[in-house]
């Protein structure tokens, strides 16, 4: 993650730009997979496959226990396709969503297909 270094009363309107993404650059999506999976408690020696959903890249970490996107310009339907799943953890970046629909979306699709997936935003 992005260090940051001021407080929010030094934040001046020039510097709202900074505040786009919060991942340091040059990190790749699995630097973020594995710092998830390190904070969750997830043995490093699961089984890491990947797949394909509306041309974005869905981590699929022990089985269905974690899923993760990273991409930016997650849709509703990629939401949806990893809801449908039901994974005990679901991780998205705050980045990558699509649009302030699909970020306002997200929980409630959640609730509709998977309400017991624990949810994270990075």
């Amino acid at each position: 993650m992005a260090d940051v270094y001021y407080r929010p009363s030094e934040l001046k309107q020039g510097m709202l730009n900074l505040q786009e993404d919060n991942v340091k650059p040059g990190r790749t999506a699995e630097d973020l997979l594995f710092q998830v999976i390190l904070e969750k408690d997830i043995p490093l020696s699961s089984k890491i496959e990947t797949e394909k959903v509306a041309g974005k890249t869905i981590f699929n970490v022990a089985d269905g226990y974690l899923l993760a996107c990273f991409d930016k310009g997650v849709t509703d339907d990629v939401v949806t396709a990893i809801a449908k799943k039901q994974p005990v953890h679901a991780v998205f970046r705050d980045a990558g969503m699509a649009t302030d629909s699909t970020a306002i979306n997200f929980d409630q699709i959640f609730e509709n297909y998977s309400p017991d997936t624990k949810r994270s935003i990075l």
